[in-house]
């Protein structure tokens, strides 16, 4: 906390530092005997009325009090990172996106609209990477009119946690009563060390998700547009040859009925990013995950990638374990953002 020459605590922001990342105490209770105090850190995204609103890291909004604060400072907008390969977060967004493109999209300034039929969200949202070139209010009629000419919900897709992230657009969106519906994170790691165990004869590499790969695959029912999602558009010889788009991969481990597990990769650049990485549950803590990864890996590498990134809920906790035992850690969260009800009605 900032602490004066003379010792003591000190409010050093201003509702003129909105949009800046802070680190605030604030008094949380008041005992018989002694104040409580609470430590916020995160981007200031309002200050009206009397009312602070900080947007942490997760995502998670915090409303404080004017009165309640004791200390108050602006911190780096982002902290070092310990480990894994250094990008930031409009990279990363435009990579992941890459590697998961929709069947039509669209701009808005500098905002992408995308559509794939309403499989995954991800391909059905908006991507803000920008300014939209209108006013918020303007800029979020045209996004729902948009999907709703297409007989879709309207989504958009924000981050929080790093530096060039999304808070600020977080709450106004919260403000204006969209509705937060998915959380999860984008974590990153060297590629080298995923594909550092011995080969497995036993993993067969595709160019598409075939019928045994898609009998694992978690969302039944695949559709021919979600089909075009999965295999990145057009199918691509690898990455170093075609030197442009992206290079997809699947992997399968035959089972009995159904694949033991599965996985997909996608090369781009010096990026490869997992997918879809499914083990049957009863063959599960076997390093089934991990040999999947491990040859999709390799294949990357020998396409010319070294860094490595993949998306992970904040609640799977057995998934979080092994990635960081491979050593990814977490970028950013990233959050799914619907469009409010109309008269009650959910489209």
């Amino acid at each position: 906390m900032e602490i004066s020459a003379a010792g003591r605590l000190v409010v050093r922001i201003s509702a003129a530092d909105v949009g800046k990342r802070v680190s605030v105490r604030h008094l949380a209770e008041t005992g018989v005997t002694r104040e409580k105090f609470t430590d916020t850190v995160g981007v200031l995204t309002s200050w009206d009325d009397g009312v602070l609103m900080i947007t942490r890291r997760d995502g998670q909004s915090v409303r404080i009090a004017e009165s309640a604060l004791v200390a108050g400072k602006v911190v780096p907008a982002e902290r070092a990172r310990r480990r894994g390969p250094a990008a930031s977060y409009g990279e990363l967004a435009r990579i992941a996106a890459r590697g998961w493109q929709p069947v039509e999209s669209e701009r808005l300034g500098e905002w992408e609209l995308r559509a794939a039929s309403g499989f995954t969200r991800r391909a059905n949202s908006v991507l803000p990477l920008g300014d939209p070139g209108l006013p918020l209010d303007e800029a979020l009629t045209a996004v729902r009119r948009w999907y709703g000419d297409r007989g879709l919900p309207a989504y958009i897709q924000t981050a929080t946690g790093a530096a060039g992230t999304q808070e600020v657009l977080c709450a106004e969106l919260e403000t204006r009563g969209w509705t937060r519906e998915v959380t999860a994170e984008l974590w990153t790691g060297a590629l080298a060390p995923v594909a550092d165990r011995s080969p497995d004869e036993a993993v067969a590499l595709s160019r598409q998700a075939d019928a045994d790969w898609l009998a694992r695959y978690q969302r039944k029912g695949v559709s021919e547009v979600a089909l075009r999602v999965l295999g990145g558009g057009s199918p691509r010889s690898s990455g170093a040859e075609s030197g442009g788009g992206p290079s997809v991969w699947f992997a399968t481990v035959p089972g009995e009925d159904a694949p033991a597990a599965i996985g997909r990769c996608v090369v781009d650049g010096r990026w490869a990013g997992f997918a879809a990485v499914e083990v049957d549950s009863a063959l599960r803590r076997r390093g089934l995950a991990s040999t999947v990864m491990a040859a999709l890996a390799q294949r990357a590498l020998d396409e010319g990638a070294s860094a490595a990134w993949l998306q992970v809920e904040s609640d799977n906790a057995g998934a979080r374990a092994l990635y960081e035992r491979m050593g990814f850690a977490a970028h950013h969260a990233y959050h799914h953002y619907r469009e409010p009800d109309v008269l009650g009605v959910t489209r």
